[in-house]
């Protein structure tokens, strides 16, 4: 596991790279949900998703040796974007992997960075034997999207300033895909909770229920493998790792879930009320607490929006 040390390391490693994105605040949502809701923007973090933390983060690591033949991975999009943002910004190449089914924004995104991508079937399985082909040819890097200590420490730096920025909060939530940004941010917490000598927080990481292997993973104490992609959010379709159950298990964050349905409608209430875009990952949060009353009454609560990532059909009707 890492340690609260390589979140605030990371934070120091990343800073001229990124955004220090802002936290927005509504009188209206507050009102609808019974709490105070403090949301961290990183819908507008570069590349538009906190993955630039946790790459960024990790290609600045890299030796010279590693970095000599670039990088790569397999991801749906924002590891993408991400990874290839950090590699131009190192000057290295970079190679990915991505499924056919990937939304167009996201690729266009990956190769405005200047990535080189070659697309496969939409299953973990033919990812990571595409990526296996590529770094035998090539010789690259892999920077897991979030299997990776790195990543995860660089991902843990969105709560942590998070948790700077709004005082005496209770409650953390975060989307959950494969689990790297609710390690760090579960990592971030519990380091900020020693700092600070408060009351411990309660850390709530959210999924579809369409894709709900986590929240069954950790009730039932073993890894369960992720379900078809078939939810709307794509960010959150792959499983845990074994290093990811870890962390989530061991920092003590629960798990709740929505559907489909309301994290379209969560999407619309944040665009409506918030003015901002997110994707749907992002939304997921805002469904769990449309279809859980009550859940957050009374808590001051700091919600990562993780991403904004998504075309402009999909906020036509």
């Amino acid at each position: 596991m890492i340690s609260f040390s390589d979140v605030e390391a990371a934070a120091d490693r990343i800073r001229p790279y990124v955004h220090r994105t802002p936290v927005v605040t509504s009188s209206q949502l507050n009102e609808l949900f019974g709490a105070e809701l403090f949301f961290k923007c990183e819908n507008l973090q570069k590349i538009g998703a906190f993955k630039a933390r946790g790459a960024t983060n990790a290609v600045m690591l890299l030796t010279d040796e590693q970095a000599r033949n670039g990088v790569a991975a397999h991801s749906s999009g924002n590891h993408a974007q991400a990874l290839a943002y950090a590699a131009k910004s190192r000057g290295i190449p970079c190679t990915i992997v991505m499924p056919d089914n990937s939304p167009t924004v996201k690729v266009n995104a990956t190769k405005g960075y200047g990535a080189t991508i070659i697309f496969c079937e939409n299953t973990l399985r033919a990812r990571e034997e595409m990526l296996n082909k590529v770094i035998n040819n090539i010789g690259a890097h892999e920077i897991h999207p979030y299997d990776h200590p790195h990543v995860i420490a660089g991902q843990g730096t969105a709560a942590l300033e998070l948790i700077q920025d709004v005082e005496d909060l209770q409650v953390i939530m975060a989307p959950i895909g494969g689990g790297g940004l609710m390690s760090g941010t579960a990592v971030a917490t519990r380091g900020m909770e020693k700092v600070s000598g408060g009351s411990a927080f309660h850390i709530m990481g959210v999924e579809p229920e369409l894709a709900n292997d986590a929240q069954l993973s950790l009730k039932d104490g073993r890894i369960h493998p992720p379900k078809p992609p078939i939810t709307i959010a794509d960010g959150l379709r792959t499983g845990l790792s074994e290093r990811t159950y870890e962390h989530l298990s061991v920092l003590g964050v629960e798990v709740h879930t929505c559907s489909e349905k309301a994290i379209r409608d969560g999407m619309r209430l944040v665009l409506e009320r918030l003015k901002l875009v997110i994707e749907p990952s992002a939304a997921v949060t805002i469904g769990v607490l449309l279809e859980n009353p009550g859940l957050l009454e009374g808590m001051r609560t700091g919600i990562i929006l993780c991403g904004g990532n998504l075309t402009v059909d999909c906020l036509i009707d």
